[in-house]
């Protein structure tokens, strides 16, 4: 079986890698980074452009996304791997919707025995606004899943 931790580069992510080097049981590991093309996330705000914007139809062409989002998976995996995982793959997988649905599909196609992934901590109308990744993997998920909160800071 493989653990499946999404990866954002952010605080709450590096802690919930930190936290499964120290409390999961060592399976292979799959470290995922959610990317979409620019021009997918604001097409839905035709008003946000003052021009038409295109892409460069030359085949084998890499997003600039998709690169970053590569690179910030490695880096999660090199993460992971000092933490103490051992046999980490990084992967950057292109979101065809929310990003939440893309980690239930990968974790789905890897039977993944766990995913891990962290929470910003954001309760209320904040929540509501900014929606939660974690919580709706939690809700669509048919599998265990650990939300590891933020870290706490020292006051």
């Amino acid at each position: 079986m493989t653990v499946l931790i999404a990866f954002d580069g952010s605080d709450d992510a590096r802690t919930a890698i930190e936290y499964a080097a120290r409390h999961v049981q060592p399976e292979p590991t799959v470290i995922l980074t959610v990317w979409e093309p620019l021009l997918t996330q604001i097409s839905w705000a035709p008003l946000a452009t003052v021009s038409p914007v295109t892409t460069s139809g030359v085949p084998g062409d890499q997003f600039e996304e998709e690169q970053q989002a590569e690179l910030l998976a490695k880096q999660g995996a090199e993460l992971a791997t000092a933490a103490g995982l051992t046999d980490v793959t990084p992967r950057a997988e292109r979101g065809t919707g929310p990003v939440w649905a893309t980690i239930v599909d990968v974790a789905d196609e890897l039977d993944a025995s766990l995913i891990v992934t962290g929470s910003r901590g954001l309760a209320g109308a904040r929540s509501v606004l900014l929606g939660s990744v974690s919580t709706r993997v939690l809700h669509h998920v048919h599998r265990p899943t650990l939300v590891v909160p933020p870290a706490k800071k020292d006051e």
